[in-house]
């Protein structure tokens, strides 16, 4: 599948079961091989995945709504929690800060360069997810959550939660995205 159909195959799901149409090694040996693939600045591989399945998704999920106290529905949470697994995307505050010893000329830009190895990371992995017939969507619950899903899954301190992504079978295929006039968010100049 070429880089344009496979965005364009990936979408938000919301309405996703535990019914995943691939075993969850297949999507952990995925996960694994997008990670590794993924360029992250100065090859600093910042970038870490936490890869929840069963009990210990649902765990997240109800993690999640307790933290809140209620302020997010339980509705909500649960469509969340209706799914197989979640991926958990993290970048090591440590790697970061040894490159900005390293490189201190660069010091600034390497919490930056982080984030961006990291969205890269998120959108490949969504897509890859999609490639395997696999619903997501991209959850940002931190950094409210970020203590307890490090006590709960033994995260080390320094890794800094960026968001979460909730997977699963397909329920239903959200509706069609309304085409934009990409001319106002692109400028080209010949």
């Amino acid at each position: 599948m070429s880089i344009i159909k496979s965005l364009e195959k990936r979408r938000t799901y919301y309405n996703i079961n535990k019914d995943l149409p691939v075993s969850e090694s297949e999507i952990e040996e995925k996960i694994k091989e997008v990670t590794e693939l993924v360029p992250d600045a100065f090859n600093m591989k910042s970038a870490r995945a936490v890869v929840l399945f069963g009990e210990e998704h649902d765990k997240l999920w109800d993690e999640i709504y307790n933290v809140f106290e209620g302020k997010v529905s339980r509705e909500k949470i649960d469509s969340f929690k209706a799914g197989a697994g979640t991926v958990l995307y993290l970048y090591d505050e440590n790697t970061v800060k040894k490159m900005q010893e390293e490189f201190s000329t660069y010091a600034d830009n390497f919490p930056v360069w982080a984030n961006q190895a990291n969205g890269m990371l998120q959108i490949s992995v969504w897509s890859m997810l999609k490639e395997l017939n696999v619903g997501a969507s991209l959850q940002h619950y931190n950094p409210v959550i970020d203590e307890k899903v490090k006590e709960l899954f033994d995260i080390p301190k320094e890794y800094k939660l960026l968001a979460q992504m909730p997977f699963g079978g397909i329920v239903s295929e959200p509706e069609a995205k309304e085409k934009e006039n990409i001319d106002e968010r692109v400028k080209v100049i010949k």
